[in-house]
């Protein structure tokens, strides 16, 4: 024993020295790809400032920003969890990420550790033609066609938020996000998701939100193991969903949800050859990234049109004149496509909403291959470059801090006089495929909310902070009174 201790200590200064030679090498290693670029001039061994990233990630990116501002440069660097990174805030360098994004230059991640939490399979990660082929398959008919199933279900929430706050104010954060998983597992996959299975997808679902902010600690009980296995069981449902589709389809069944028309033509090709990407567990893959596009995009989006309608009095009452010259609950009727495009004002305050708080303020990319980004700095390979949709939001645009859906006016045009700043949804082949979905959603979110009920936000110092979840959202989770304001609800119905 005693010879055992003897040699390790022996070995002890080697060891010492080993270790603060690695320790050198990372921090020489780091300011070698850093060059003259703002950023820390020194890092925590490993971790690097990942720690500050998850206790306070709006600090975080604010002092990136800060630090991309600083410079002519637009861009700025750190390391996080062994990762060099660069965080760009100009629009034209954005674009350029976003152009880029093929096998020898970048590859879109969605998440710094996505591969570990989404798995192989994802739409994020496809490029080329198989990329262009499923976008086709599932965009024509699918995204634009289910407003009819989102006002039943908007409706449906609107009422039991009413009942909530009868007794004291409520937040809306978790309520909304139950309503959009409800509203994308309904359009999405539709009949062949029961109300059990329904239930453990929320579990599910939770754990991967909750993971997504955490360390990525891959041990069991840690909550990155947690969201890895829910991704897992996510995926095994969802492929089950497809399978039971493809049944649907072949036995001539009517195309009722998004799955069930991508099975379709998925059946028909199945006749002649075997498509490239359609067994069960891929499809069921590429249907957990619509959900989470649809889900936590659309939660924050309609968090900040209600904490901004409330504070922007006189855009709210232009929405509730709008809405009411074109649509009556007392009809009973559903809001028509026709009517839903005549709502142009309500349409302007969406892109507001989406432009003065885009929800995913950053869209991660990996760099495949070293990357000359501007003519003095060249990324390295194995980077993580953060383009910052957010930054572009607040570039371009007349008086850019200030919530004014006027600006998408036919009058004012800044949607195409600014397209470029416009990112919210991204640019290049992997622009979002689900734009239009999303936007609809909005629309009839607001046309209802302002429409059916009364609100008053719960004001608080902070409450209009930024927070991420992982999208952003109100830091108070936009706590509101609810009221009918309507005479009665109406009575919406398939029929």
């Amino acid at each position: 024993m005693n010879s055992i201790l003897s040699f390790l200590t022996s070995l002890a200064p080697y060891l010492f020295s080993l270790i603060l030679f690695l320790l050198f090498f990372e921090q020489i290693s780091y300011l070698n790809k850093k060059k003259s670029i703002p950023g820390p001039t020194l890092v925590l061994p490993f971790l690097g400032n990942a720690i500050s990233l998850v206790r306070h990630p709006t600090k975080f990116w604010e002092l990136q920003s800060s630090l991309a501002k600083s410079t002519n440069a637009g861009f700025s660097a750190n390391y996080i969890i062994g990762k060099f990174i660069i965080f760009i805030r100009d629009t034209e360098l954005s674009r350029n990420i976003f152009a880029n994004v093929r096998p020898d230059a970048f590859h879109l991640v969605g998440h710094p550790f996505g591969k570990k939490l989404f798995g192989d399979h994802n739409l994020i990660y496809m490029m080329g033609q198989d990329h262009k082929d499923l976008r086709r398959w599932i965009a024509p008919k699918a995204l634009s066609t289910y407003t009819s199933l989102q006002q039943i279900i908007i409706l449906d929430h609107i009422r039991k938020w009413e009942r909530l706050s009868k007794k004291k104010p409520i937040a809306l954060r978790i309520l909304a996000r139950d309503m959009n998983l409800e509203t994308s597992q309904t359009v999405f996959v539709g009949p062949y998701l029961g109300r059990e299975a329904r239930e453990r997808f929320k579990v599910d679902y939770n754990l991967f939100n909750v993971g997504l902010m955490k360390l990525p600690i891959d041990f069991p009980g840690t909550a990155f193991r947690n969201a890895r296995l829910g991704v897992d069981r996510l995926v095994k449902t969802l492929a089950v969903c497809a399978n039971q589709s493809k049944d649907s389809m072949r036995n001539g069944v009517e195309p009722s949800c998004l799955i069930d028309f991508w099975m379709q033509e998925t059946v028909k090709e199945l006749t002649s050859v075997t498509p490239s990407n359609s067994s069960d567990v891929e499809i069921g893959s590429y249907l957990f990234d619509f959900l989470f596009a649809a889900q936590d995009a659309s939660t924050s989006s309609l968090l900040w049109a209600v904490a901004l309608l409330d504070s922007h009095p006189e855009v709210l009452d232009k929405v509730r004149v709008e809405v009411e010259s074109i649509w009556s609950p007392e009809s009973d009727s559903l809001i028509s496509s026709e009517q839903l495009g005549q709502m142009k004002y309500t349409h302007a305050v969406v892109r507001e909403v989406v432009r003065y708080r885009p929800p995913s303020t950053l869209v991660p990319h990996i760099a495949a291959e070293d990357f000359p980004l501007t003519e003095s700095y060249t990324i390295p390979k194995g980077t993580i470059v953060f383009p910052s949709v957010y930054e572009s939001s607040f570039q371009g645009f007349s008086d850019p801090n200030r919530f004014d859906p006027e600006r998408f006016s036919e009058e004012r045009q800044e949607d195409r006089v600014f397209k470029r700043n416009y990112l919210a949804f991204g640019a290049g082949a992997h622009q979002c495929l689900g734009q239009r979905y999303a936007l609809n959603h909005l629309v009839l979110f607001i046309a209802m909310f302002a429409t059916l009920l009364d609100f008053k936000r719960h004001r608080t110092d902070g409450c209009d902070d930024i927070t991420y979840v992982p999208t952003i959202c109100p830091k108070d989770d936009c706590l509101v009174s609810l009221s009918r304001r309507c005479a009665r609800y109406p009575n919406l119905s398939m029929d």
